[in-house]
């Protein structure tokens, strides 16, 4: 088994508390969904949101799921360049699993699918 790194992205169209909750719930049940995971084999998450993104923090919806009460979550800002993407929510799952690099499949979702068109298709 290793540990892999499994990403995901998404926007949202305002700087609303609960439209970033249910597209944080929205991006991470599509990554799990679609990596077979289950929360035990959650490492650790690591999210980030623009610096436009500031109702709440994502950490608190995923927190609710069932399972993840142990999961460790960090927020923390994305680098402000100037030109990139706004109103997104990032994240980066390190996991147990036994799939190759090749296997895992990260997720991009809504406006965030710009970020890596080359993945958005990978199935």
């Amino acid at each position: 088994m290793s540990v892999r790194g499994i990403r995901g992205a998404i926007t949202v169209d305002a700087n609303d508390a609960k439209e970033i909750a249910n597209a944080t719930l929205e991006m991470i049940s599509s990554v799990v969904a679609q990596n077979e995971l289950v929360a035990a084999d959650i490492c650790s998450v690591m999210i980030t949101v623009t610096n436009d993104l500031d109702e709440t923090f994502p950490a608190q919806s995923i927190r609710q799921l069932a399972g993840w009460e142990y999961v460790p979550l960090m927020c923390a800002l994305e680098v402000p360049v100037k030109g990139s993407l706004k109103r997104c929510i990032r994240v980066l799952l390190h996991v147990n699993t036994d799939k190759t690099q090749a296997e895992i499949q990260h997720v991009y979702l809504a406006g965030a699918k710009v970020l890596r068109p080359d993945l958005v298709n990978i199935k």
